[in-house]
């Protein structure tokens, strides 16, 4: 199904009924990458699987941000009527869910990120080193995106006030410092470091996260 929200035209797919799950992946990528966990979820929850802008089968953009995209998925839940949502966000869904739940307080009931950063420095060296080679050959704005966004403070994460659970890899492409920043300074938050997982293991075609959410989700 495509919403028009902001100007673009948004992707979702939505299956199950219950409590509001919204589902925002990684940069360049799409709804897809969570194919083994929407339909275990659906029997719990009504699952939201949503293209980021210029992503998936959403509208083509010249450029993008985090804070459009953020507000792209503030306008769907509003437009949908969507009643206090979690959200679990992977890489870049994760900083969108952070930006959101610092700047809507009330919007959403819990939120979960995992591989997170919250500025550019905060992903591995060899992992930027890589990322500026791609955008010199490309010109491609969403990975432009990352080298030089997000930049959200310690004063931004103090401001969400629901739970909030963190997942990283032990191998994750984000330093241990940024993670170890968005821990102490989301007052409700919570980290799991998954063992012998990387950046996108553990969340590319992989159940392994359903028993995570359900957990969370269901805990006080």
């Amino acid at each position: 199904m495509f919403l028009r929200i902001n100007d673009t035209d948004l992707y979702y797919e939505k299956i199950g009924v219950g409590r509001p799950l919204i589902l925002l992946h990684g940069n360049s990528e799409s709804h897809k990458i969570f194919d083994k966990i929407v339909e275990p979820l659906s029997k719990q929850f009504t699952v939201y699987s949503i293209d980021s802008r210029g992503q998936g089968n959403s509208s083509r953009v010249d450029s993008i941000s985090f804070q459009e995209m953020a507000d792209d998925t503030i306008s769907f839940i509003k437009t949908l009527k969507i009643h206090k949502p979690v959200i679990y966000g992977f890489s870049d869904g994760g900083i969108i869910g952070l930006l959101i739940a610092s700047q809507y307080p009330g919007l959403l009931s819990k939120l979960i990120i995992s591989g997170v950063n919250v500025s550019p420095a905060g992903i591995k060296d060899h992992f930027r080193i890589l990322f500026s080679i791609i955008h010199f050959i490309t010109k491609d704005p969403r990975v432009k995106m990352m080298l030089t966004e997000p930049n959200i403070t310690a004063s931004d994460l103090a401001k969400i006030d629901i739970p909030t659970l963190v997942l990283v890899g032990s191998r994750d492409a984000v330093k241990k410092s940024d993670t170890q920043f968005i821990v102490k300074n989301i007052p409700d938050s919570i980290l799991r470091v998954l063992k012998g997982e990387g950046h996108m293991s553990y969340v590319f075609h992989s159940p392994k996260l359903i028993p995570i959410i359900q957990n969370f989700c269901i805990a006080p």
